[in-house]
C-alpha cells in the first residue's frame, strides 16, 4: 500500500480559516451527497467481500477496485479537513489528485484460515490496535491544533506534525484493509510507509 499526502512549502492562511469555519459546508456536504450512492454500494460490496473471502479466499476484483476508489475519495476529503493540503478535494470515484495518492494492490488469493479467524475473533484481534489508536488520535488532535496556529503565524505546517498525521491515516488504512477482509496481513503497530517496514508486496 502506498499512501501519500504532499507537505507543502507554504500554506494559505485564508484557505485555513475558510476550512475552519465553512469546510463542513463546501467540502463535507458535497462529499456526503455525491458519495452517498457509491458508499451504499461499497457497504454491500464489503458484505459480499467478507463471505467471498471466507468461502473462496478471493475478494472479487471489481468490488475491490470500487472500494479502493472510494477510499481514495475519502482520503482526499480527510486531507483537506485536517489541513494537510490546501485546495478543494476533487470529487468523484475516478478523480485524480496530485497532492493526495492512495495505491492499494489487489491481493489475489488470501488465506481462508486468516479470514475465519477474523470472522470469529476479529473483535479481540482489534483490541490492541484500539488502544494504540486512542493514543495516536489524541496526539493527532494536539498536533492539528498546533499546526492550525503555526499556519496562521508562519504559513507553514510543521513537518513532524504533518508526517505524524499522514502516518496515523496510513495506520488506520491498514487496519481498515485487514479487518475489511481486503488483505490477510495483520497490520503492524506503526504508520510508517511499507518500504520502511519491509512490507513491500510479497
Amino acid at each position: 500500500m502506498k499512501l501519500y499526502i504532499q507537505h507543502q512549502q507554504e500554506y494559505s492562511r485564508g484557505e485555513l480559516l475558510l476550512r475552519a469555519f465553512f469546510g463542513w459546508l463546501y467540502i463535507g456536504i458535497p462529499y456526503f451527497f455525491l458519495s452517498l450512492i457509491p458508499a451504499i454500494i461499497g457497504a454491500f460490496y464489503s458484505l459480499i467481500g467478507v463471505f467471498s473471502v471466507l468461502f473462496t479466499g478471493v475478494y472479487p476484483e471489481h468490488m475491490f477496485e470500487h472500494q479502493v476508489k472510494l477510499m481514495n475519495w475519502q482520503l482526499r476529503v480527510q486531507a483537506r479537513l485536517l489541513n494537510l493540503v490546501d485546495g478543494n478535494p476533487p470529487h468523484g470515484m475516478n478523480a485524480q489528485d496530485e497532492a493526495v495518492e492512495l495505491v492499494i494492490e489487489y491481493p489475489g488469493k488470501q488465506s481462508q484460515g486468516d479470514a475465519i479467524m477474523k470472522f470469529f475473533l476479529g473483535f479481540f484481534m482489534f483490541i490492541p490496535h484500539y488502544f494504540v489508536l486512542i493514543f495516536r488520535i489524541i496526539v493527532l488532535y494536539f498536533y492539528s491544533l498546533l499546526a492550525f496556529f503555526t499556519i496562521l503565524i508562519s504559513a507553514e505546517y510543521p513537518e513532524g506534525g504533518h508526517k505524524y498525521a499522514v502516518d496515523t491515516l496510513r495506520y488506520v488504512m491498514r487496519i481498515n484493509l485487514y479487518f475489511g477482509f481486503m488483505n490477510d496481513r495483520y497490520p503492524p503497530f506503526s504508520g510508517a510507509p511499507d518500504e520502511e517496514l519491509g512490507l513491500e508486496r510479497r
